[in-house]
């Protein structure tokens, strides 16, 4: 039996939880929201890099769908109800392929179906406009993680890839994150500074995760995991899912890729822009600076250095895909976990090792965030605090 081989016999027993797939976005940005205009029950290869036929192909079992909407929006929150909206007319839509999971215990039984878990996680706290109410609003439609930050900072939160505001979280950011353990709501730090990363350890009572981040020891971008983040993951009981953008696992790609979005910025397109205008103009600049290119080794490198530092009990994936413009050699789209499997079979990893890597992990730290919040509503009640009253 091949490695490949292997790898999918593996994925049948347990399927990939995977913790970050912007297909939602992607489907607001192309056409609005038509859904049979883009329908995933069809291979789509043209426009996505997710359908229903891949992510049967890769061996997905559970999609956290985010529901990410950009922090320039004048109005976020409406656009997060339709982001959500998006996912409920997906399920809806594919009942035989996609079960809504709110639980551990719902994915579980979506395994069990045969059908893919489908979870939803905010990308950015601007998502909740500085509100708690809105908070619990977004748990109560399903929303089952939150990134604290995106790409830029909130006012009570610093991002990774903006300048230091408040330091890493404020009073009242350190407010949003007690509230999401006593709903039972992840907290997800990808994206966020280091110093946020270690502001929301000292304050959680649940375990955390990174749905879409890697090692900064082996790639030395902003938006990874530094090592002593990575050592704090056993004792918190977190979950460090390994992402694919060729930006945050190659170190070569690092400066291109800052030169590539000066070039997009310079045509008048936002650098996250995946439309099929800002593409062309993506390719064009790939055709004059050939783009330095990762690889399925690449990212095994990255879940190597993550094992040996935070042990295989805090390990995932969380590939973003249909939020980025490029993904490695041979994790082309969602069809490619496989891959990945195999690479790490042929580096030793166990058969044991691999099921907590797709499966089990991922399933763990959301029942432990469900048990947090069954001992913490028995306590108190919702916080009702605003950023004016914590931070002035």
């Amino acid at each position: 039996m091949s490695s490949v081989e292997a790898a999918r016999e593996l994925l049948r027993a347990f399927p990939v939880v995977d913790g970050h797939n912007d297909l939602p976005w992607a489907l607001r940005q192309q056409v609005r929201y038509d859904l049979d205009a883009r329908d995933i029950a069809t291979h789509q290869n043209a426009h996505l890099h997710t359908d229903i036929p891949r992510l049967r192909e890769g061996g997905v079992g559970a999609q956290y769908w985010s529901v990410y909407v950009r922090a320039d929006l004048p109005d976020p929150v409406p656009a997060t109800l339709e982001q959500i909206d998006c996912v409920r007319q997906l399920i809806a839509r594919h009942p035989a392929e996609l079960r809504r999971a709110l639980t551990a215990a719902d994915m579980e039984a979506a395994r069990a179906e045969g059908r893919i878990a489908s979870l939803m996680g905010a990308e950015g706290g601007h998502s909740i406009a500085n509100s708690l109410g809105t908070l619990r609003g977004l748990y109560r439609l399903g929303v089952r993680y939150m990134t604290l930050t995106h790409n830029d900072n909130v006012a009570w939160a610093d991002s990774a890839t903006d300048e230091p505001g408040v330091g890493g979280l404020s009073a009242f950011g350190r407010e949003v994150v007690r509230e999401m353990n006593r709903l039972g709501m992840l907290v997800d730090l990808s994206h966020v500074a280091a110093t946020t990363m270690r502001d929301a350890l000292d304050t959680t009572d649940a375990p955390v995760i990174f749905s879409h981040s890697s090692a900064r020891a082996v790639c030395d971008h902003p938006r990874n995991i530094p090592d002593d983040v990575l050592e704090r993951l056993p004792a918190n009981g977190g979950v460090a899912m390994v992402t694919f953008v060729p930006k945050f696992v190659l170190q070569a790609a690092v400066d291109w890729t800052a030169a590539a979005d000066d070039n997009m910025r310079a045509h008048g397109f936002h650098h996250l822009d995946t439309t099929a205008e800002a593409m062309k103009v993506h390719r064009a600049f790939e055709e004059r600076n050939p783009r330095p290119v990762a690889t399925v080794a690449t990212v095994a490198d990255h879940l190597d250095h993550m094992r040996e530092v935070a042990g295989i009990d805090h390990l995932g994936i969380g590939g973003d895909y249909d939020g980025t413009a490029f993904t490695p050699d041979g994790l082309d789209d969602v069809s490619g976990y496989p891959n990945l499997i195999a690479e790490l079979l042929d580096r030793g990893w166990s058969t044991s090792d691999l099921a907590k890597l797709t499966w089990q992990n991922a399933v763990r730290v959301l029942g432990a965030a469900e048990d947090v919040a069954r001992d913490l509503q028995g306590r108190r009640g919702p916080s009702n605090a605003t950023l004016e009253q914590l931070d002035g």
